[in-house]
């Protein structure tokens, strides 16, 4: 009886870290799934700054990743900062709050707030 018990836990335990493992591969982690290089972005003629609070930023890699995601978006540049939770994002060009939410979020992470 008592291997049974120890199969069915350890099963159990690789279940769960094949589906872990899958997600991390497949990029629907928020950490670890991208570099910690970040390229600093200029703009030109900045006309505002939005502070966008994020949740669910762990390490410099995902400060990384939210950086660049914001980066791709036309006429905006991020500084995230993982201490305080939040990117400064300056932009040259209006940007919608629900564009900034989205790429975000489709990284992975929550958007709390814009303002």
């Amino acid at each position: 009886m008592k291997d049974y018990i120890i199969i069915f836990i350890l099963g159990v335990i690789l279940i769960i870290g094949t589906a872990a493992t899958r997600k991390h591969f497949r990029n629907k982690s928020g950490c670890c799934s991208g570099g910690t290089y970040i390229e600093n972005k200029k703009l030109d003629n900045v006309i505002g700054k939005k502070i966008v609070k994020i949740e669910g930023m762990t390490c410099d890699k995902c400060v990384a990743r939210v950086t660049r995601m914001i980066n791709e978006i036309d006429g905006a540049s991020a500084k995230v900062n993982l201490r305080k939770k939040e990117a400064v994002v300056s932009y040259s060009s209006e940007i919608s709050d629900d564009e900034l939410t989205s790429k975000i979020e489709n990284a992975g992470y929550t958007v709390i707030s814009i303002s």
